[in-house]
């Protein structure tokens, strides 16, 4: 994952306040897209 992309999902879970900066900060890339995946609002577009 490109650090910009990995810095667009840190800064949406942090939005979120699922995690603090440290938490995020030992996780790997797998794991922030997973949580990331977890906790995106979904658009009623992505069904369309």
């Amino acid at each position: 994952m490109s650090q910009i992309e990995r810095d667009f999902k840190v800064k949406h879970l942090l939005e979120k306040q699922k995690f603090n900066e440290k938490e995020i900060a030992v996780m790997t890339d797998p794991q922030i897209e997973y949580y990331h995946w977890l906790y995106f609002d979904d658009s009623v577009y992505d069904y369309m």
